[in-house]
């Protein structure tokens, strides 16, 4: 049986990477002089996040060639390719203003970006308003990690899907492991201070009080974002509060010079995370953090199923460089999605694509997902891990050649990480 299984893990990451590793340039049933349809990529390339914008591109550039290896877009007028076009946003969000702004006068109709929900409302907002003043270039925007929850409830919009799970539906998924720590008695909540940072926090109290209520809040506080480079005060008090454990929101540098500052001033609680499985975390909390780091997920590399093991596979084949690890599988998802909307229009407009979009439903890699039209969130399963050492029983795959991974200890299926919306979308 083991052998079997070996071999059908290897024939699928064959198939897998023969999709994924071909190049951006159209596959042969494409026409070679077909004009790209050219997604516009907002994100930070440069500052303090600059790793997360560059994790987010190769996740992008990779699920494009797998469209492309296969024959690109099908439309009336002949296949078309996929491509990518960076536009660095510094993290930024006049920045990621200015940077939709040349995407329009490039032509081109659908944008990307998700890291940090401050600049997604502001895009929100933006192509809004122009989508409702210059009818010839409409804009598509769609939102692969910027998760607060007002995105698709008050301000949702036609324009805007999102791919990610929500901070509300994250919280839940991490909440569902916390409820059945008895042993826990006091927590520390820290996070950003921006949009994002402030209803974590404020979810997390909520969801506290109505589950958990015996748990004493020791510490809530919220801290710049990108601006702190010495956590040590942070970690100091927290060690102080007595915290037997920290709940954040952060990511990027954010949280990895938080866990090792923690580390550091001695703290030895347990972390619930949103994003504490990747991006240097790991490697900075180290022997620490074994059964200690908890983080959620729309997918871990560990999922126990044959087709989740080939997908990695064929993406560390593509990256080989530890450095470049991280694959989001809702990135994938994304493209897919797209790529089926504008088929099914059998057009590049954005109304188009978006009419379709809403009835979206893909599946790649074992991992199934539906878009839901009323509000525009993507409905998928969610997943809670625990950070081990690699090669410990379910932790086969380590996280950027740190020595360790996260096991998974709870999956949720799309309709248990489902949440009523207060969306009252309106429509061109």
């Amino acid at each position: 049986m083991k052998s079997l299984h070996s071999l059908r893990c290897r024939v699928l990451a064959a198939l897998l990477l023969g999709a994924a590793g071909a190049s951006v340039a159209a596959a042969p049933s494409t026409p070679a002089n077909a004009a790209p349809i050219r997604i516009g990529m907002i994100e930070g390339l440069s500052g303090p996040f600059a790793n997360t914008g560059e994790a987010v591109f190769r996740n992008l550039v990779w699920a494009t060639e797998r469209v492309n290896a296969r024959g690109g877009v099908k439309l009336p007028g002949g296949n078309r390719p996929l491509e990518i076009v960076r536009f660095d946003s510094k993290g930024q969000t006049e920045e990621a203003l200015s940077a939709l702004r040349s995407a329009v006068d490039r032509d081109i109709t659908v944008v990307a970006q998700g890291n940090s929900s401050a600049p997604a409302s502001a895009l929100i907002d933006a192509i809004n308003k122009h989508n409702q003043r210059d009818t010839a270039r409409q804009v598509l925007f769609l939102n692969y990690s910027a998760v607060v929850p007002a995105l698709t409830n008050e301000q949702c919009s036609f324009w805007h899907f999102r791919f990610d799970a929500h901070a509300d539906m994250r919280m839940t998924a991490l909440m569902s492991v916390l409820q059945d720590d008895k042993a826990l008695k006091s927590i520390y909540l820290i996070g950003q201070d921006y949009s994002f940072g402030q209803a974590v926090l404020g979810e997390a109290r909520r969801q506290l009080a109505a589950k958990r209520p015996d748990v004493k809040i020791v510490g809530d506080e919220l801290h710049p974002l990108a601006r702190v480079k010495d956590f040590a005060p942070y970690a100091a008090k927290l060690r102080a509060s007595g915290a037997q454990a920290v709940l954040t929101g952060n990511w990027g540098n954010d949280l990895t010079l938080l866990v090792k500052a923690a580390r550091e001033a001695g703290f030895e609680g347990t972390f619930y995370t949103f994003y504490g499985n990747a991006l240097g975390a790991p490697a900075a909390i180290g022997e620490a953090g074994i059964g200690k780091v908890i983080a959620v997920a729309d997918w871990f590399p560990n999922l126990p199923t044959a087709e989740s093991e080939a997908f990695y596979r064929s993406f560390r084949q593509r990256f080989p460089n530890p450095a470049d690890d991280y694959v989001h599988m809702r990135m994938q998802l994304m493209i897919e999605a797209l790529a089926q909307a504008i088929e099914r229009a059998g057009s590049v407009k954005a109304a188009d694509i978006a009419a379709q979009l809403e009835k979206a439903e893909v599946r790649l890699a074992g991992q199934s997902a539906r878009m839901r039209a009323a509000d525009h969130q993507f409905q998928q399963p969610l997943a809670v891990a625990v950070m081990d050492r690699q090669g410990t029983p379910g932790v086969k795959f380590d996280v950027e050649g740190s020595g360790y991974g996260f096991r998974v200890i709870r999956q949720l299926t799309p309709q248990q990480a489902e949440q009523p919306h207060s969306c009252n979308m309106a429509r061109p």
